[in-house]
């Protein structure tokens, strides 16, 4: 199993993402995280995609130390785990747990944050919902 440790540009690495241990984390790989914003990007909402891209991306650079790489794997576990305290499916609410977990998790990490992972995740989320939908 390959894992995708470094670089922060990466769509589609097809690797399972790693904890700070460096051990695969089978339930959130590149593919799964990947699935779940193209198919709920919309009823999540440009902020929670928007700051789970943010994340994604720290992750994936090198210079993001290990624990905040370990709190972010948790953090978009939640998100691409079917199964979380308020399902998904519940209009409106639904991603209301996980924009929670992500925005906590982007606190805690925010000093790691580079204005590159900002701006990458700006353009996925404009690429996604359009110029006008991609409401912050």
């Amino acid at each position: 199993m390959t894992t995708t440790t470094g670089g922060c540009d990466g769509d589609h690495g097809g690797g399972d993402l790693t904890g700070a241990s460096g051990m695969p984390r089978p339930d959130l790989s590149d593919e799964s995280f990947w699935d779940k914003v193209r198919r709920f990007a919309r009823a999540a909402g440009g902020q929670v995609i928007e700051t789970a891209l943010i994340l994604f991306f720290a992750l994936r650079d090198p210079d993001t130390p290990a624990w905040a790489k370990t709190l972010i794997v948790g953090a978009l576990t939640y998100f691409v785990l079917p199964t979380d305290a308020i399902p998904d499916l519940i209009p409106v609410v639904g991603y209301s747990d996980d924009l929670g977990a992500l925005v906590a998790a982007l606190g805690t990490v925010s000093v790691h944050v580079k204005p590159e992972h900002e701006a990458k995740a700006k353009e996925r989320v404009r690429r996604l919902f359009g110029d006008g939908e991609a409401a912050a």
